[in-house]
């Protein structure tokens, strides 16, 4: 295609972040554009990148045309702050520079508060089943502009945060869905409403040819396109209609309320698309999931244990807690600013929960008073005590590790605490018959 690079050509371009998307960018435009790198840390610069860095002196003298920005920096805590806010009109993000060099290119955008990751995985699994040319990128970890060989006929689907959103000026998908919003990110939006907006972008920018799909049930996205002038086809997702497909689901990772409600996305947006239903169904059957995303590491007759490490918030433990019974429950570590656990009171007493972590105290002030707790200061001492407790429960048990925090205060990342957590359970299971 021909497409590529028209509008980025001969520009004076400053990439602010290199990760993995700063790395993509830079090899994506440095070719007919003057290319500067930028980093708060500049260790994060591979060597053979270092001639192309500038420091904080020089950045100031430079007149860039545009400033990419890493979907992970904060403009209001970053090492150049003053500079990006005097130059907001240039800065771009990944997904714009992607959209305005493919314009053509049919995209499905996948945002909301939670399961953004597995439902772009799945939907990316039935194209494929129905013989199209699909990419999956974004958030979930593989750099839009990095896919290669891309055709007239190639599908994206996009999984698109919050932060990649936020900054984002000229994307545009056909295809747009926003699965759900709870709050989430407010240390870095600073309140819902501007949270909500940064989501709302992805439906705000279509065109009258393109399809955006809605909870039937949200009134805070309902109201948002009330009070926009939205082009595009609403197609709000009535979960009630899709039971007849859901009752062919044999999978117990649909087994919640959540993940179903996902799933009745992925119906919808296979109709418009006009794709076979009963792929959606084979592939939903046979979907393993993702790691540390309400993943099953095991399951018995006398206990099922689930991996949730990525869980970040309560909303995205809720449907968990109200889907099983007998539940112990793992949570902690660095909580998120204006979270509450909005969990229906008939649900409590199956829950006993083990806290842990630097934000332990504020977790258990945020518990209803009728869950039984036990507090430690690290997860591997919380895990002593919930091992030495499941030893008298013979009855059948579910071990939920759904941290509902970040997970900086003892590991790297949520992949880190997930595979700590794994190997633990590795070590209890030789000890306990299940």
């Amino acid at each position: 295609m021909n497409e590529k690079k028209i509008y980025f050509k001969k520009k004076k371009i400053l990439i602010y972040g290199f990760g993995k998307s700063g790395i993509a960018c830079f090899n994506f435009l440095k070719k007919n554009n003057i290319c500067t790198i930028f980093d708060d840390y500049k260790k994060n610069i591979p060597t053979k990148f270092k001639k192309k860095s500038i420091n904080i002196i020089k950045l100031q003298s430079v007149n860039f045309d545009f400033i990419v920005l890493s979907p992970g920096i904060d403009i209001k805590k970053c090492k150049i702050s003053s500079f990006l806010r005097r130059n907001s009109s240039k800065i771009v993000t990944e997904l714009d520079i992607f959209a305005i060099s493919y314009p053509n290119i049919n995209k499905i955008a996948i945002t909301g508060t939670n399961g953004k990751s597995t439902t772009s995985k799945l939907l990316y699994e039935v194209l494929k089943k129905n013989k199209k040319d699909v990419r999956l990128t974004g958030n979930i970890g593989y750099p839009i502009l990095m896919e290669k060989k891309i055709k007239k006929n190639t599908i994206f689907v996009i999984e698109a945060s919050s932060y990649q959103l936020d900054y984002s000026k000229y994307f545009r998908s056909k295809y747009s869905i926003i699965l759900n919003l709870n709050p989430d990110h407010l240390e870095r939006h600073g309140s819902f409403k501007n949270y909500a907006e940064a989501k709302f972008k992805i439906i705000k920018s279509q065109s009258d040819k393109d399809f955006a799909f809605i909870e039937n049930e949200n009134l805070y996205l309902q109201k948002l396109i009330k009070n926009n002038q939205i082009k595009s086809k609403i197609i709000k997702i009535d979960y009630l209609k899709n039971q007849k497909y859901l009752r062919e689901i044999d999978n117990i990772y649909f087994n919640n309320s959540s993940y179903k409600k996902n799933l009745s996305f992925v119906f919808s947006i296979a109709k418009v698309l006009k794709l076979n239903l009963k792929t959606v169904i084979n592939t939903a059957n046979k979907f393993k999931g993702l790691d540390y995303r309400q993943q099953i590491i095991h399951n018995s007759k006398k206990l099922l244990i689930i991996n949730d490490s990525k869980s970040t918030s309560f909303s995205s433990t809720v449907s968990l807690l109200e889907s099983y019974q007998n539940i112990y429950w793992i949570l902690g570590g660095l909580a998120k600013k204006g979270d509450k656990l909005p969990i229906n009171k008939k649900y409590i007493s199956n829950i006993k929960a083990y806290v842990y972590g630097k934000d332990r105290n504020l977790f258990i002030s945020s518990l209803p008073n009728r869950i039984s707790y036990k507090s430690s200061s690290t997860l591997t001492k919380v895990m002593k005590n919930l091992n030495n407790d499941i030893k008298n429960d013979n009855t059948k048990k579910v071990i939920l590790f759904s941290p509902c925090a970040a997970s900086f205060d003892q590991f790297k990342n949520y992949e880190e605490r997930g595979n700590f957590f794994n190997n633990i359970i590795a070590l209890m299971l030789k000890k306990i018959r299940t």
